[in-house]
C-alpha cells in the first residue's frame, strides 16, 4: 500500500473514532469509554528494511504524525505517543511531534525509580525529571506538559510490586520466565514477595508514598495506574496481560461505598454525600459535596468502632485551615456544609 494511502486511511479512521467519541460522550453513566488507542508504530521506519522501503515508510510515518498534529479535528484532541516498541525503537524526547504530540516519558520512570530506591549518582537526574525534563522537551514550542510522567504503566510491575520484588516472577505465563522486562529498577525493601514483617511492610508503604509524592510535584502531566491507590499486586508478574484472573482484576470489594442518598430522582438536588469504607483497617472516609447556593446541614454517620471522625478538608475555610493532613477531631453529629464547598472526614483512633 502506498504511504500516502496509509496516511489517508489513518486520518479517516481517526475522524470516525472522534465522531463516535462525541456521540458517546453523554453515555458515561452506561459505562461507555470515549478513549481510543491507535497503534501507529508500524508506520515508523526500521533500519533493517531495504533503503528505498525505509524511505517510503519514513515518509508515511512522519507525515502521518504531521497530518494528525495539524488536522482540523484531531489537532483539538489530546494526542500522546508511547515512543518505543519491543523491537528496540526508542524515541523518548525525539518523537516526531510538531509541538503537539505528548510522550510517555520512559526516562522519567527509570530515573525516579532509581533515585527513590537509593541508587547512587541519581540526584541530578532526579532533579531534571521532577523539574520537567528540559533535556528532552525544552525545544521549539514544547512545554513540560508534553512529558507524560509516570512510574507505573499497564505493563510491568504495579506500584506495590515495585517495592516488594527485586525480580520478576512470570512462571505462570507459560514461557519459562523468559518473558517480561528484566530491568525493573525495583527494590523489595528487604524481603522478596509477601511477608508479615511489620518493618518491611512499613518501609514499603513509605516508599509507595515517596513515589506518589514525586509524581504529584513533578512538572509535566502525571499518569497513574488504576489499582495502585490501594496497593494492587500481581505477585511479581510483570507481564500479566494474558491472565483473566484476580491479578488483573480491579478489587472493587476493597472500595465499598455507602451512598447517603435516597432521592436520586430529585433533579433539583445538588448535594451528595458518601462514605468510602476501609474494611481492612477501619479508616473510613466521609465525603460531601454541596453545589447549592445555600448551606446544607447533614447528619454525619457514626464512625467505625473505636474510631472518631477527624476533619481533613473543608474547602469553605481559608488556607491553611481548609486542608489539614493530620485532621482535627470532629465530634458533632451534624456538619453544616457551606454553599459551593466540599468536606472530607477521616476515621482515626
Amino acid at each position: 500500500m502506498a504511504p500516502w494511502t496509509i496516511v489517508s486511511l489513518h486520518a479517516e479512521r481517526m475522524h470516525a473514532w472522534k465522531d463516535e467519541s462525541w456521540e458517546m460522550s453523554g453515555k458515561h453513566a452506561e459505562g461507555h469509554s470515549c478513549r481510543h488507542h491507535v497503534n501507529l508504530v508500524s508506520l515508523l521506519p526500521r533500519h533493517r528494511r531495504a533503503h528505498t522501503e525505509g524511505l517510503a515508510y519514513l515518509v508515511a510515518g512522519t507525515h502521518t504524525m504531521d497530518a494528525i498534529a495539524k488536522d482540523d479535528v484531531l489537532s483539538r484532541c489530546k494526542i500522546i505517543a508511547e515512543p518505543w516498541d519491543c523491537g528496540g525503537l526508542y524515541l523518548v524526547g525525539k518523537f516526531p511531534n510538531w509541538d503537539r504530540w505528548a510522550e510517555w516519558n520512559g526516562r522519567y520512570r527509570d530515573d525516579i525509580r532509581k533515585f527513590i530506591k537509593g541508587d547512587c549518582s541519581m540526584k541530578g537526574s532526579f532533579a531534571t525529571r521532577v523539574s520537567g525534563s528540559a533535556d528532552l522537551y525544552q525545544a521549539n514550542k514544547r512545554k513540560p506538559y508534553h512529558s507524560i510522567n509516570f512510574i507505573i504503566a499497564h505493563d510491568g510491575f504495579t506500584l506495590y510490586d515495585l517495592v516488594s520484588y527485586n525480580y520478576k516472577h512470570n512462571n505462570a505465563n507459560g514461557e519459562g520466565g523468559n518473558d517480561g522486562c528484566n530491568d525493573n529498577y525495583s527494590w523489595n525493601c528487604g524481603f522478596e514477595g509477601e511477608t508479615n514483617d511489620v518493618n518491611v511492610l512499613s518501609l514499603r508503604l513509605r516508599q509507595m508514598k515517596n513515589f506518589h509524592l514525586a509524581l504529584m510535584i513533578s512538572q509535566g502531566t502525571p499518569m497513574m495506574l488504576m489499582g495502585d491507590e490501594y496497593g494492587h499486586t500481581r505477585y511479581g508478574n510483570n507481564n500479566s496481560y494474558g491472565h483473566d484472573t484476580s491479578i488483573n482484576h480491579f478489587q472493587w470489594k476493597l472500595k465499598d461505598v455507602t451512598w447517603h442518598e435516597d432521592n436520586w430522582d430529585n433533579h433539583e438536588s445538588k448535594f451528595l454525600a458518601f462514605t468510602l469504607h476501609d474494611d481492612q483497617f477501619g479508616g473510613d472516609i466521609y465525603v460531601a459535596f454541596n453545589a447549592h447556593d445555600y448551606s446544607v446541614k447533614v447528619t454525619v454517620p457514626s464512625p467505625p468502632q473505636n474510631k472518631q471522625w477527624h476533619r481533613v478538608i473543608d474547602s469553605n475555610l481559608e488556607s491553611p485551615k481548609d486542608f489539614i493532613p493530620e485532621g482535627i477531631l470532629f465530634t458533632n453529629p451534624c456538619y453544616n456544609v457551606a454553599p459551593y464547598s466540599s468536606i472530607l472526614l477521616e476515621a482515626k483512633p
